[in-house]
């Protein structure tokens, strides 16, 4: 067993690497903040230069008006405007660019907050709460105001968000799926500019109202339009109608005693447009909410359309549904639904609408474009969400790798392939816990043999037994999402996690923690026992300490035995130094222990990994500091 505390010469690296990252990023925001500074004045001068304008522009036409005549009225106010229509170009573009500038200016700030782990300043996203029946998720604070989720996240949208803490929480490890998302992670990590401006644009539509942004809210409109209606052959049947008014308009005009039946065929034209109607639809409204629904997520989608993947192999071929078919592809489609919303437009000016459609079939042919074009959205959509959902999730893992350079990539390997290799089944160098602070952080290195081996640990109160366990479970989270894990090297095979390290009471069902923690234990051997499963990975902290002396025991004695030797691996902590003596009787239970000294009447903890039991304890010496009473003979 080889621990480690403090720099050595790769943390170090790893660390002068870190604070660089942390001095590009504050360099960053500092020079958008600068800009957004220096901008900001000008807009507010642009905005009174065009009130003045107005109002100088109103009252001199109106003295031109008095004094000269109409058209000098007239043609000083046009100026007026001409000079108020410029100003508000340029403040308009200057407003557009302190928006971008301030969005970038949060995305970087949130970088930056991720690294320092400034909680305050971390997006948050509002997901369904902890399930405390899940067999890791609440002990290892994989969701919640300061978990894992919160600090690895960046995705904007909701689904996105989802995706990430189903592979955070995931309780079947598949080899394939961790290996392909660890090549994409690997691609995308360098890919600063790329995660960020889609970051970017992902807020800019957001800003535009979460409701649009939320593409289920499309799709969900799109498939209750039901089947499409049969307007291929109205629209001929139209068309018809129309040819027929103009031979008959022309025929009147030309032939001489020919009789004007072009009439009778307009008002035909007029009663068959009017019927059709219901069949039609609201164009005007369904390719407005159309173009302007998908042009939120259109503007997302049509950035990994176009962008230029080179030689990024990986995300070329994820992205692949947003540019290998040109002709449906998001942009096209986007420029067709605005041509026919722009066409729709035509219903607001109501008698031209109607003599246009008396002649030419314009609505029942936009409608009929509408509809081909509802399909085809339809069609793809559901494709674009999921990949578009893919990236945000795994973006989010390369945003967490770029921003923690001294992390790794994990060696996952099958079940059984790992131990032929080097006879270890889990090993991990230089161990800590992405949610603890760089400054604070104390990394220790760990190594399982082969199944069926059982750590007891034991150690002082807040010597780090809970944090250890944390610390291997929250590693083996990232592992197997795809992510890189806080260690400098870290090798393991699939496991499934169980932990039972933060078990509380129910008042409300009644549960009180000891039976609340024989519930959890009684959930991890049924885990156990489950047939062709993978092997099982358990945490247990401070086994039974909802009883007395005797009764736990007795109870982890029983327990550990029934895990030695079985389909698992874990670790127990306890602070019950007789348990530790199962290690003389069977092999496969191995001791470790975290250990305090006392200076100058100050308990202090190295938090350091050790072989072996804990040779000291704690509780009395917290009690005595504290100014407890301590009787010096046991009673």
């Amino acid at each position: 067993m080889h621990t480690m505390q403090g720099y050595p010469r790769h943390e170090t690296q790893m660390e002068d690497k870190r604070q660089e990252r942390i001095r590009v990023l504050e360099d960053q925001i500092a020079r958008l903040q600068r800009r957004i500074a220096l901008w900001l004045p000008q807009s507010n001068r642009y905005s009174w230069l065009r009130v003045g304008i107005f109002f100088v522009g109103l009252a001199i036409s109106v003295v031109g008006f008095i004094g000269v005549g109409w058209w000098l009225g007239l043609s000083l106010f046009a100026a007026a405007m001409i000079v108020f229509a410029v100003l508000a170009h340029f403040q308009g573009k200057l407003d557009h660019s302190i928006a971008r500038h301030t969005l970038w200016s949060y995305i970087q700030s949130a970088h930056l907050a991720r690294m320092k782990l400034d909680w305050e300043h971390i997006p948050h996203v509002e997901l369904p709460s902890t399930r405390e029946e899940h067999p890791f998720e609440f002990d290892l604070d994989i969701t919640g105001s300061r978990s894992l989720l919160r600090l690895v996240n960046t995705s904007v949208s909701q689904e996105g968000s989802q995706r990430l803490e189903r592979w955070l929480l995931n309780t079947h490890p598949d080899l394939a799926t961790v290996q392909r998302r660890q090549a994409l992670v690997q691609e995308l990590t360098p890919l600063s500019l790329f995660r960020d401006k889609l970051l970017l644009k992902s807020l800019i539509a957001a800003g535009k109202g979460k409701e649009q942004l939320e593409g289920k809210r499309l799709l969900n409109w799109l498939n209750k339009q039901g089947p499409a209606p049969a307007l291929r052959w109205l629209l001929w049947l139209s068309l018809g109608i129309n040819l027929l008014t103009v031979v008959l308009f022309v025929l009147g005009l030309v032939v001489p005693g020919f009789p004007q039946l072009g009439y009778y065929s307009i008002a035909a034209s007029v009663l068959f447009f009017f019927s059709t109607g219901n069949q039609r639809g609201d164009i005007f409204e369904d390719a407005t909410y159309l173009r302007f629904g998908f042009a939120t997520l259109s503007s997302i989608f049509t950035f990994l359309e176009r962008y230029p993947y080179g030689r990024h192999q990986q995300l070329k071929a994820l992205c692949a549904p947003f540019w290998e078919d040109k002709a449906n592809s998001p942009s096209s489609l986007l420029s067709k639904t605005a041509r026919i919303s722009s066409a729709a437009t035509l219903k607001n000016n109501g008698l031209l609408w109607l003599v246009v459609n008396a002649f030419i079939p314009w609505d029942m042919y936009c409608a009929y474009r509408l509809n081909q074009y509802k399909e085809q959205i339809a069609q793809r959509l559901p494709t674009w969400l999921d990949t578009w959902y893919e990236i945000e999730a795994t973006c989010s893992l390369a945003t967490f790798a770029y921003l923690h350079p001294g992390y790794v990539m994990p060696e996952v390997h099958s079940s059984g392939e790992r131990s032929r290799q080097s006879q270890t089944i889990f090993s991990g160098t230089d161990m800590g816990h992405p949610l603890i602070p760089v400054e604070k952080k104390v990394t220790n290195s760990f190594t399982f043999s082969a199944l069926g081996e059982v750590v007891i640990l034991t150690g002082s109160n807040m010597a780090g037994k809970s944090t250890f366990l944390r610390t291997l479970g929250v590693n083996l989270c990232l592992a197997y999402a795809g992510a890189p894990v806080n260690a400098s090297t870290f090798e393991t095979e699939l496991f499934r996690l169980f932990t039972c390290i933060r078990v509380t009471d129910s008042v409300n069902d009644g549960y009180s923690y000891f039976y609340a923690e024989v519930r959890r234990l009684r959930a991890l051997l049924t885990a156990l026992a489950e047939p062709d499963q993978l092997p099982l990975f358990f945490m247990v902290d401070e086994i039974f300490k909802g009883t007395n002396n005797r009764e736990r025991l007795i109870g982890s004695r029983s327990f550990v035995r029934a895990l030695v030797g079985k389909n698992c691996i874990g670790l127990i902590s306890t602070h019950d130094l007789e348990l530790v003596k199962l290690a003389e009787i069977l092999p496969q239970v191995k001791n470790y222990h975290f250990r305090e000294h006392v200076t100058a009447g100050q308990l202090v903890f190295d938090y350091i990994l050790r072989t072996g039991p804990c040779p000291t304890t704690n509780a009395l010496k917290i009690m005595e500091i504290e100014g407890l009473p301590i009787d010096d003979v046991l009673v």
